[in-house]
């Protein structure tokens, strides 16, 4: 008697399955990879570089300083609740980077070039980020007009981490988040007072 051939024919050996984390780290380099490449034209460095810079402070104390004189004893009110604001949000960074300890971008992935030098060896979370948009939550509570400087300012540093090569999507991200949350907070504990 032939034998027939069998009912079901078996498939090869699906293909090894990537752990979601693998495949997410892999997508977040891919996005700084080719943010990146936009750095390599001259003129869109030249911004991003100039923004990053003013984000490290020059913006922020800038606007502190103008608040006061042009509002008076309600600009040093907004003033005294952004400078302390960022004393947390400062603490909180440095602390969150000593312990996750993540490799910038450019030191862990050739392809990737920093356009400008880094404050600190360490990429998780973005701290130009998450001072940007917890200066801006406050800022935007107590001045609503300011919007329309603080939010493009805020996207521009967010966005300028990655195309220099300083930061992951991912850290940009999580600052953002823990940037909104502080501001919330801050605000929250602000109004019981």
């Amino acid at each position: 008697m032939p034998l027939s051939p069998p009912e079901r024919t078996h498939a090869p050996f699906p293909a090894p399955r990537r752990r979601p984390t693998a495949l997410l780290r892999a997508r977040d380099r891919g996005w700084c990879v080719r943010a990146n490449r936009w750095g390599a034209r001259g003129v869109v460095r030249r911004y991003f570089a100039t923004i990053s810079r003013l984000g490290d402070g020059v913006f922020w104390y800038t606007l502190m300083a103008v608040l006061v004189v042009a509002d008076g004893l309600a600009g040093l009110a907004a003033s005294l609740h952004l400078a302390l604001t960022g004393v947390v949000a400062l603490t909180l960074y440095r602390r969150l980077k000593r312990w996750t300890r993540r490799p910038r971008p450019f030191a862990a992935d050739g392809r990737i070039q920093a356009w400008v030098a880094p404050l600190d060896e360490f990429s998780f979370p973005s701290g130009h980020t998450l001072h940007a948009v917890t200066f801006s939550g406050v800022a935007l509570a107590y001045y609503p007009w300011l919007a329309t400087v603080l939010v493009p300012f805020t996207a521009s540093v967010a966005v300028s981490r990655v195309v220099l090569g300083l930061h992951y999507p991912s850290d940009v991200l999580a600052a953002t988040a823990i940037g909104s949350l502080l501001a919330g907070a801050s605000l929250w504990l602000g109004s019981l007072l």
